[in-house]
């Protein structure tokens, strides 16, 4: 039980940093974050009435969150959710599961030594030596969605949304060509997409609904994980049948001890792969055009000189912070910057308020391009972090090179809106005019 000196966060703060639409309101979150940062920044989050969620301590500063996420012996992925979820929520999981609080098991849920044994089992295959091997089909990709954003503008004339004809299916349809997904099945990827890390948004949870209980949001995500695993099952026979490059057929013929992984496990795999590897790159994708079109004298610049767009890039992945958080679970009694944790907390690190940190980022609210050095952490750090990372880096570096090399101005033409989500979130809409070089 928290003691009286615990820093305890208002009611008002609490259900903020665990409401989906307070993401959704960017700049007052951000606002909120810097006050926690500042008179609590190790706070104590707690529900208005007792059993709507487990309490958890809130991590905003960047050097805490940084200690955490390295360090995987003290702050565990297991046994409890890494994802913040409602007591509802997780007492579903565990029905649905038989047991466990994740929903699916994959990389981020699993702890040493077994984590690194799954992570091994692809990892080669997405560093840069290998993604070099795959630059021209990515290439090609990015092509087509050059083409279908400069044939809705038109003229010019057209307002375009980026994020529906550009920052969605580009990495979609990259990672899907990885796992060896044949195209016509990508709008039933997009769709799952959406409904496991859209759930808490109407226009992407494909419900059509406003205002959602958490039970319907749950049985929504449930219901993408069941789709998910039947159709990866099938896939997995084809793939033991006729193995090829990719790396659904590393994943369908792997083995752990000289054991074929089991059916949860390989499931996960799969959806990890697919489901992360898409809708955090869209996220920095349409962030990063967000921003050049807010500043058309840098889209100007970084035409004219391209040894800025890594550095647009790098930037774009701090400024957005498509994983907003992670959760852990203390394994032993400790503290964070004075503060004693238990053995059993649940903590949340949250990527957002730490990237926001002007300790570490001088002017963390502005873009900027040539922000050196920049260490940020939307990528975790220590052993979970991001196994694509690197494959994310080179879709949007190519596809901004397409878009440089193709598009002459960029402005936006709207309201650019963020989705309402605690855990994976970005831009959903972004209204843009552009012309043809």
């Amino acid at each position: 039980m928290a003691s009286t000196a615990t820093p305890l966060a208002s009611p008002e703060i609490a259900r903020e940093v665990i409401d989906p639409r307070s993401y959704g309101e960017w700049e007052h979150l951000l606002d909120t974050f810097d006050w926690l940062r500042e008179n609590q920044p190790v706070a104590r989050i707690e529900p208005d009435e007792p059993g709507v969620f487990p309490p958890f301590w809130l991590l905003t500063r960047y050097d805490d969150v940084m200690r955490v996420s390295k360090d995987n012996a003290t702050f565990l992925n297991n046994p409890h959710t890494v994802v913040f979820s409602l007591t509802d929520g997780i007492e579903f999981a565990k029905a649905f599961t038989g047991g466990s609080e994740h929903m699916v098991s994959s990389l981020v849920t699993l702890d040493a030594p077994i984590h690194m044994k799954y992570r091994k089992l692809t990892q080669d295959w997405f560093m840069p030596k290998n993604l070099h091997t795959i630059e021209h089909e990515v290439r090609a990709i990015a092509k087509g969605a050059v083409d279908r954003l400069l044939a809705a503008s038109g003229d010019g004339s057209e307002t375009v949304d980026f994020c529906k004809l550009v920052a969605a299916p580009y990495p979609l349809h990259v990672v899907m060509q990885i796992l060896g997904v044949p195209e016509e099945d990508e709008p039933r990827m997009l769709m799952l997409t959406q409904q496991m890390f859209g759930g808490q948004d109407e226009d992407l949870n494909q419900s059509g609904m406003k205002d959602l209980s958490p039970e319907v949001i749950t049985q929504i995500v449930a219901g993408a994980v069941r789709d998910f695993e039947a159709y990866f099952a099938k896939l997995t026979a084809e793939k033991r049948a006729h193995p090829t490059g990719d790396v659904a057929s590393t994943i369908a013929n792997a083995t752990i001890d000289g054991e074929p992984l089991g059916d949860r496990d390989m499931m996960g795999y799969y959806i990890i792969v697919a489901a992360a590897g898409h809708d955090t790159t869209s996220a920095s994708t349409a962030g990063a055009m967000l921003a050049l079109a807010q500043d058309p004298d840098q889209w100007a610049r970084v035409k004219a000189n391209r040894s800025l767009l890594a550095g647009i890039v790098e930037e774009a992945i701090r400024w957005t912070s498509p994983v907003q958080h992670f959760m852990r679970t203390a394994a032993e009694d400790t503290e964070i910057a004075g503060q004693p944790i238990a053995k059993g907390d649940w903590l949340m690190i949250n990527y957002v308020a730490a990237n926001h940190d002007p300790a570490q980022f001088d002017d963390p609210r502005r873009f900027d391009a040539a922000r050196s050095p920049n260490r940020h952490l939307a990528f975790g750090a220590g052993a979970h972090q991001c196994l694509g990372l690197h494959l994310a880096r080179l879709e949007m570096r190519i596809l901004f090179e397409e878009l440089l090399d193709r598009i002459e101005t960029v402005e936006l033409a709207g309201e650019a809106k963020r989705s309402n989500s605690t855990f994976v979130g970005g831009l959903k809409t972004l209204p843009l005019k552009v012309s043809a070089a």
